[in-house]
């Protein structure tokens, strides 16, 4: 009802006969719309900060660690359309509630931002990566971001190859921060 109406024109009677219980019972668990609207976001975000503390899980070199995450990441976007939903709403409402998109930041996006960080410093420690990137963690997952967005804008009327889409973002940064041994470095 959020991402259909928007926040203002979301009636909590709609949600309530959408979920199959009285206005009033909704109102038993949350005390305003805004309280619902936040909890909504909470637990709709929920499963993508899962994949980043699931990184930890990951093991191999700090490439091949790096790649499970974006791999993990192109997956559950690609397939969860709740999540686009999410920064859909995000992006929509974030500025009537500021407090919605700081905590969305501090308790989703800053710790994927911090996971990607440790990565390129481990890859930097280890000889793998250059180290002139670690200053922009966001531009590894600006073309998933940048792929989001127009899901988000055109839906599935968006005629692309994710598959095609996610190899040529893993080349293209992987040869960026590949350490360069005089051959042409391959992702793939």
């Amino acid at each position: 009802e959020f991402v259909r109406h928007g926040y203002a024109a979301t009636r909590v009677e709609d949600i309530a006969k959408h979920v199959g219980v009285t206005k009033g019972t909704v109102y038993v668990y949350f005390e305003t719309k805004e309280i619902l609207f936040e909890a909504t976001i909470r637990h709709a975000s929920t499963s993508f900060a899962d994949i980043v503390k699931h990184a930890d899980t990951h093991e191999g070199t700090p490439t091949e660690r790096l790649r499970s995450l974006l791999l993990a990441l192109y997956a559950h976007l690609g397939s969860d359309s709740e999540n686009r939903e999410v920064l859909k709403l995000i992006i929509s409402e974030g500025q009537k509630f500021p407090d919605i998109v700081a905590r969305h930041e501090q308790c989703v996006f800053q710790p994927l931002i911090d996971r990607i960080t440790e990565l390129v410093r481990e890859g930097v420690a280890a000889g793998e990566f250059r180290g002139d990137h670690l200053a922009f963690p966001e531009l590894i997952i600006s073309p998933l971001m940048t792929l989001t967005v127009l899901r988000i804008i055109f839906d599935e009327r968006l005629d692309i190859d994710v598959d095609a889409y996610l190899n040529a973002h893993l080349d293209l940064l992987m040869n960026g921060l590949l350490v360069n041994k005089g051959a042409p470095n391959r992702a793939l």
